[in-house]
């Protein structure tokens, strides 16, 4: 079973991210912040990782950028799922090592279709 770990500051949409993911057969663990992702990471290393941008603490940007510093965790495919639409922060935040970039409000296929592809799946 695979393993996802939902970054999201707010509760409506975490909730409904790791519902989501859950029913399509994923273990998920949930955090309210980057801090929080990087203490979760610690638990355990998830397959996946879907990273809001703009949360309190540690940013998705910074937390992506941290992740991708370290070899145990620099593999692991990142998602990017944010309100953020304008072409500058798209393209930073493939450049600090998004494989994927969605904007809110998401498509429910969508976003499963990028985690299944993020993983290597058609």
């Amino acid at each position: 079973m695979p393993s996802a770990l939902v970054i999201e500051d707010d509760e409506d949409v975490r909730k409904l991210v790791v519902k989501l993911l859950e029913s399509d057969g994923f273990t998920v663990t949930p955090a309210v912040d980057g801090l929080d992702g990087l203490m979760k990471i610690e638990q355990g290393l998830p397959d996946v990782i879907i990273c809001d941008m703009m949360m309190p603490n540690l940013d998705g940007m910074s937390f992506t950028r941290a992740i991708k510093k370290h070899s145990d965790t620099r593999s692991v495919p990142v998602i990017f799922l944010t309100a953020k639409t304008d072409t500058r922060t798209v393209a930073d935040g493939i450049s600090a090592g998004a494989k994927f970039y969605l904007t809110k409000p998401f498509n429910h296929a969508e976003l499963l279709q990028k985690v299944r592809k993020a993983l290597g799946a058609k």
